[in-house]
């Protein structure tokens, strides 16, 4: 299977507790135990185009859009920022499933997918199976380490929480040049893009609904997840899943901060059986080096 070829389209109907109408977009296929993929930003499902047909061989793949991404609801958010708390969204990913008829799944995530990941592991452990986490290192720890290399590299995640619209009216007044600006870091520069790949995250993304969408969980990232974190932090609350596996980027920015390793070891309780390493690409892992993570992914979820 090459793409998407074989998934069907769902916008499902998600129960949320605040906000309303909020609709949920995914491509679904395959058989087999269920696993769930998750994008990251500035990006939607269309991240797993090259991985998500031979996974489909072996597992009911789930490819999602978070809210206030691709084709799923964009609310508007509060001045809390709770509709797009990563406690909200992971409740999404959550009652996805369930909809679907499965109440436990494995996990594919990519960077704000997978602080989503995080957050649903956290909060309802029960529901995960294995995991799987690309290019990031905890949020809190990531904020609580910032230095001049992160800040340059990252510059995208303290332009997009400033207060609005201040963001979004800069991003829609000159989109093309945002966009060369946020594709131009160098953990980016080894990811190859076709017209055909920019036009189908751009078209979901340079909206007024998506911008406002995207910087909203960027904002909740540095308010209202950021209380979460703490409090799990001061109760002692670490990841309590059977399995994780964390890859990351070699010339990623993730790899700048050492010991990629000890730093989840130190967000995960003693019986999690945590392993993984660098691959040889940028911060887009499963558009740079597709063939290595479909090959650590079918054998570690293959293996439960």
């Amino acid at each position: 299977m090459t793409e998407f070829t074989g998934f069907k389209e769902t916008w499902t109907p998600i129960e949320s507790n605040t906000t309303s109408d909020v609709k949920i977009y995914a491509k679904i296929g395959g058989s087999g135990p269920p696993l769930l993929l998750v994008h990251g930003y500035p990006q939607t499902h269309y991240i797993w185009r090259s991985v998500a047909g031979r996974l489909a061989e072996h597992f009911t793949v789930f490819a999602a859009d978070l809210r206030g991404y691709g084709q799923s609801s964009k609310p508007r958010g509060s001045e809390s920022h709770v509709e797009y708390s990563k406690r909200e969204m992971a409740c999404d990913m959550v009652n996805l499933m369930a909809e679907h008829g499965f109440e436990s799944f494995n996990i594919l995530a990519h960077d704000r997918g997978a602080r989503v990941a995080h957050r649903l592991a956290l909060d309802q452990p029960h529901k995960v199976k294995r995991m799987i986490l690309l290019d990031i290192a905890p949020t809190l720890w990531m904020y609580d380490h910032s230095n001049m290399t992160f800040a340059m590299g990252y510059w995208h995640w303290f332009f997009l929480p400033q207060p609005s619209p201040f963001p979004e009216d800069l991003i829609l007044s000159d989109p093309k040049r945002y966009w060369a600006m946020l594709s131009s870091r160098k953990s980016h520069e080894n990811v190859i893009w076709t017209d055909e790949v920019v036009e189908q995250y751009q078209k979901y993304y340079f909206t007024p609904e998506g911008v406002h969408g995207a910087c909203e969980d960027y904002r909740a990232s540095t308010t209202i997840d950021l209380e979460h974190d703490r409090q799990d932090l001061q109760a002692g609350n670490k990841l309590n899943i059977t399995q994780l596996k964390v890859f990351w980027g070699r010339r990623g920015m993730i790899n700048n901060f050492g010991d990629v390793l000890d730093i989840w070891k130190g967000y995960c309780n003693d019986t999690v059986a945590l392993s993984g390493k660098a691959l040889d690409c940028g911060h887009y892992i499963a558009e740079e080096q597709p063939e290595e993570l479909l090959k650590e992914a079918l054998e570690f979820f293959s293996a439960s």
